[in-house]
């Protein structure tokens, strides 16, 4: 990236035996708002400490504004940070809890006043400055820690699952709010998350972490729609897989006849010879079944269960001696068990993955 402002080269990160981070390279541009996604134990949160200057990498080098980071302490690399348990001083009260950062640097006691009263009126806590920590909501407390991480204006703020201890609702409000202030303030975020809808609703860009590589990095449309392996389509949302070989090719169109004979179309983002055996990826939302126009691609299917979703119906048909999973609309009239169905969707809506 020709713009990075953030930039890990060829980093590493052992414990022992035990690689942790493989030979990562990642750019992040300025205010960019970057997710890292992965499984635990896949290399995000030890990236983010490494950046954060809480763990040193074995090797490779990591810079920031176009200079090396990684030989400095935390203090020096204007970085705030915020963490999954909030890390709040319980003796405290919330305006001294985001003025520590200030009194650690130094700042006169009228500026350090001046910007906590703007830092909680950023997060809309200005009223509860005086209370303490436990008199106050684990939504509000994680605001607190936000201000905290913001008061002293640093250029990138880090995020280690900072909402998971949140319950359902306020957590989807915390990731609004947290993606509204990155909005306003032009921030440059990195947030590690395992919240496959967290890293989609926020993020500019999404890299999927596993076994300590990134295997695809991308917008959340990107991810989402044109995941580039199996790992990456099941790891974000449903996905439904199957096998088969490449019959001919024309056009930009592969022809796959799959393992149970059928054939159907595919939209090929790189050559495949034909003879090789590739296997495919078709998102729930993505087939239809008995629409009144059914796309090009179209598979008999008998309905093997029903499950209602409020907003949708998840169907379970059988093809081609496979189980698909189909996200049915509600406005049409919904199949019955046991019934006859076409299930059909279009070439552009079905990937290669390796």
């Amino acid at each position: 990236m020709s713009n990075a402002f953030i930039n890990f080269d060829k980093v590493s990160k052992s414990f022992g035996i035990v690689t942790v981070v493989d030979d990562l390279d990642l750019s992040i541009a300025k205010g960019e708002f970057v997710s890292m996604l992965g499984p635990s134990g896949s290399g995000k949160t030890t990236l983010l400490m490494m950046l954060a200057g809480f763990e040193k990498p074995s090797s490779g080098a990591i810079s920031v504004a176009g200079k090396r980071v990684d030989g400095l302490p935390p203090y020096k690399r204007n970085m705030g940070v915020v963490f999954q348990n909030y890390a709040l001083f319980p003796h405290m009260t919330v305006a001294e809890n985001v003025a520590f950062p200030l009194k650690m640097r130094g700042v006169s006691r009228a500026e350090i006043a001046e910007r906590v009263g703007k830092a909680l009126d950023m997060v809309q806590l200005g009223v509860f400055q005086d209370r303490r920590p436990i008199q106050l909501s684990g939504g509000q407390q994680q605001r607190v820690a936000l201000a905290r991480a913001l008061v002293f204006e640093p250029e990138v703020v880090l995020m280690d699952e900072p909402l998971g201890a949140l319950d359902k609702k306020l957590r989807e409000q915390m990731q609004l709010d947290i993606r509204d202030l990155h909005r306003r303030l032009g921030l440059t975020i990195v947030f590690v998350t395992h919240d496959q809808t967290e890293a989609l609703t926020m993020s500019d860009r999404i890299a999927i972490f596993n076994h300590g590589k990134i295997e695809q990095i991308g917008t959340p449309a990107q991810i989402y729609d044109s995941p580039r392996t199996q790992f990456v389509a099941e790891f974000i949302g449903e996905t439904n897989l199957i096998t088969g070989v490449v019959h001919k090719a024309t056009d930009g169109l592969l022809s796959v006849r799959l393992d149970g004979g059928a054939t159907i179309d595919v939209r090929a983002s790189a050559p495949v010879e034909p003879g090789k055996q590739v296997k495919l990826s078709i998102r729930p939302e993505r087939i239809e079944v008995n629409s009144a126009t059914p796309a090009a691609n179209r598979l008999k299917a008998s309905v093997s269960d029903i499950v209602y979703h409020g907003d949708h119906l998840q169907l379970r048909v059988r093809s081609e001696g496979k189980d698909f999973i189909v996200k049915a609309d509600r406005k049409a009239a919904p199949p019955e068990l046991g019934d006859q169905v076409v299930a059909s969707f279009s070439p552009e809506q079905c990937w290669i993955v390796a």
